[in-house]
């Protein structure tokens, strides 16, 4: 059965209005009552049994024609949202690491084709990502040159993923400080930040709260990962992160890009699902 945008739209609001009406749930014109959880590393099927809200999905590997982008693969998807009741909540546009937006002459492509089928399936979220060969950074330092084409190329595709009401969010290695270089050279309200906890933190290593609070306004959605570990071996340090997320607003969706130490995805997906739910209750 296919599932309308307009059917997928009706459904949510009824979802949520029920929510609104049910003591068990945070008031609803609160920030912490309007965060959804989200996973990478299930499917919706496997969302579900875990407890969580929705999935984030791989966009495709390098083509002429996204796999995400394909009729078929749409229709798979939408047949999966209507027997779960889950939605998707981003596309990763991952192959953007190994053919870099910034230098890859099919790129731009791959960003109309996604910005179309998000508009199709539902999805407001594209994580355009920047590592591995798509990494703007050499020595901490910017790569002038690759900057300046990203600029340019997400100010070229801003308009038409605003026509569609979708956002464009930049996942990299990138501190809050050039985070925010990019952005306002961009200066566009349908360009974001994707921000992952683990490569700035961890990886990185920036003080991640500090950072959240100085993109307030500027993230549209977030990861949640901690290496090979569960989420909750490193307890003070997501409470550290989930305040400041709480101190500046954000009401989006929290993903989880985790691993699965018991090699049960489900059941793995479900521990650092209610870890953090907690953390937001």
């Amino acid at each position: 059965m296919r599932l309308t945008r307009r059917a997928f739209v009706r459904q949510t609001a009824v979802a949520l209005t029920a929510a609104t009406l049910s003591p068990q749930f945070a008031r609803a014109d609160t920030p912490a009552a309007k965060i959804k959880f989200g996973a990478c590393v299930v499917d919706l099927s496997g969302a579900k049994q875990a407890g969580l809200d929705g999935v984030q999905v791989w966009a495709g590997n390098a083509a002429d024609e996204l796999d995400i982008h394909k009729a078929e693969t749409r229709a798979r998807y939408k047949a999966q949202m209507q027997a779960t009741g889950l939605p998707l909540c981003s596309f990763m546009i991952g192959l953007l690491n190994d053919f870099p937006l910034a230098t890859d002459p099919r790129a731009p492509a791959w960003l109309t084709q996604s910005i179309e089928a998000a508009k199709d399936l539902g999805v407001n979220n594209l994580l355009v990502a920047f590592f591995g060969k798509g990494d703007l950074l050499a020595d901490r330092k910017l790569k002038e040159a690759e900057f300046a084409r990203v600029i340019q190329r997400l100010k070229d595709a801003a308009p038409r993923a605003k026509d569609a009401g979708i956002t464009l969010a930049v996942e990299s290695m990138l501190s809050a400080e050039q985070n925010l270089k990019l952005l306002d050279a961009v200066n566009h309200e349908a360009v974001s930040i994707y921000y992952d906890v683990y490569n700035t933190g961890k990886t990185m290593g920036y003080d991640s709260p500090a950072e959240i609070r100085r993109l307030k306004g500027r993230i549209s959605q977030i990861h949640y990962k901690n290496g090979p570990d569960y989420l909750d071996a490193d307890k003070p340090y997501f409470e550290a992160i989930t305040a400041a997320i709480k101190e500046i607003g954000y009401s989006g969706w929290i993903v989880l890009e985790t691993a699965s130490p018991s090699k049960n995805g489900v059941a793995d997906a479900k521990r650092n699902g209610d870890f953090v739910r907690a953390l937001f209750a």
